[in-house]
């Protein structure tokens, strides 16, 4: 038996810090959308688009940012981060108190808000490695992602809310007063600097960590699985909001209510994971998220067959709690694996050439569903939601095979670090 984590340790000061940043987050990612729907009737297309810059920041900065973990203080870099993102959503709320909302100012702010992410994702792992200790980390990596849930469900329902009630720059404004106090939250916290040379070759360090993730028989196609999924989350994502308004005949409040179901089902995947790792060999408890991701899609895709009926809505709620449920087993396990079987002084890049290569594949698919909205959008309303929706449960059949082939499937329990 491990010893429990206290709940006044730094880690309790992290996962509430990361609770608030991603309800700040997960409330922005609701409005902006809506946002532009509500203010410009936007599409697939724009949305599409609109997706695509705010996951830029994810292919730029994470492996600078994963670098510069490996090197500083993560505690430090997540602080400073987060500053950037309540100034972003500072003037989110300027924008649209002002009515200077359009598609490239949104674009803008969104990637300026999203760093906060990135160096949350890349510098979490680590910091949580220094705070535990082994034995402690699946219980501490399963409540840094509870907060996380907390937030999916929280985020997006009040998001939604606020904006049908209040108004987009009511919204904005909270989203910024929680990431100052996740900012507050993160200030005392203190974590060792990593230490090496003097001088270091940036290209040599980059190099061992894409080595250590490509060449290494269980990341690599966990690595593969995390792109596609992204690939085909961020097709069905670009037709979503107009799909749910345009087709569904749902309101802003219950296109909120219906990403909170998301969240709703990473809390109870959060819940059961230590119970499911115990009664289950790793490898089927990970292959849990691809599956479950497969049967999410078909349901998104077969609540077509109901337009405008209140079954429609009950399907995309199931969807989402199942995409939720199901994928939140696999980050908590995955991330337990790569805290296992990677260095400390390493962990910072390796995490951070996930998040670029799975963060490159969210622009493509953003990308991809706008290019289908922009050719399929004389073929009449809904077309092109239509095919984004079928092309993306095919996506996620294809990342289920990935593992399914893989010998991340035969494991029968976490690896140790060599």
């Amino acid at each position: 038996m491990h010893a429990p984590i206290s709940s006044n340790s730094p880690l309790s000061r992290l996962t509430w810090a990361n609770l608030f940043a991603q309800c700040a987050e997960q409330i922005s990612l609701a409005a902006v959308p809506l946002l532009a729907v509500l203010s410009f009737s936007a599409g697939a297309q724009q949305v599409g688009l609109l997706n695509a810059a705010i996951t830029l920041p994810f292919v730029l900065l994470a492996i600078p940012l994963g670098m510069w973990a490996d090197r500083v203080s993560r505690a430090a870099l997540m602080r400073r981060a987060e500053l950037l993102r309540s100034l972003a959503l500072a003037m989110l709320w300027l924008v649209a108190w002002q009515g200077w909302v359009n598609l490239p100012v949104l674009a803008v702010l969104g990637f300026l808000g999203a760093v906060g992410t990135v160096a949350f994702s890349v510098a979490a792992p680590g910091l949580v490695q220094t705070l535990v200790t082994a034995e402690q980390r699946p219980v501490a990596n399963a409540r840094i992602e509870l907060a996380r849930s907390s937030a999916f469900v929280a985020g997006p329902a009040l998001g939604g809310a606020l904006v049908a009630w209040a108004g987009a720059s009511p919204t904005f404004a909270l989203a910024a007063a929680l990431s100052l106090a996740a900012i507050a939250l993160l200030w005392p916290l203190q974590d060792a600097v990593a230490t090496g040379p003097a001088k270091r070759d940036l290209w040599m360090e980059l190099r061992d960590g894409w080595a250590t993730a490509w060449h290494n028989q269980w990341l690599r196609p966990m690595l593969l699985a995390a792109c596609t999924w992204n690939v085909s989350w961020f097709v069905m994502h670009a037709a979503f909001v107009p799909y749910a308004v345009h087709h569904l005949g749902l309101s802003a409040a219950q296109v909120g209510w219906s990403l909170a179901f998301f969240g709703i089902g990473m809390a109870v995947g959060s819940l059961l994971t230590p119970a499911l790792a115990r009664c289950l060999r790793t490898g089927l408890a990970i292959a849990l998220g691809p599956a479950c991701s497969v049967f999410a899609a078909l349901l998104m895709a077969c609540s077509q067959l109901a337009p405008n009926s209140a079954i429609a809505w009950v399907m995309v709620c199931a969807a989402f709690f199942i995409f939720g449920a199901g994928p939140i087993v696999w980050t908590i396990l995955t991330t337990t694996l790569r805290q296992s079987i990677v260095p400390p002084a390493m962990l910072g890049r390796v995490t951070a050439i996930f998040l670029t290569l799975n963060a490159g594949a969210r622009p493509v698919g953003a990308l991809v569903g706008a290019g289908i909205g922009a050719l399929l959008t004389p073929a009449g309303l809904g077309a092109a939601e239509s095919v984004c929706l079928w092309l993306a449960a095919l996506g996620f059949g294809v990342q289920f095979l990935v593992i399914a082939a893989s010998p991340v499937l035969a494991l029968k329990s976490m690896p140790q670090q060599p």
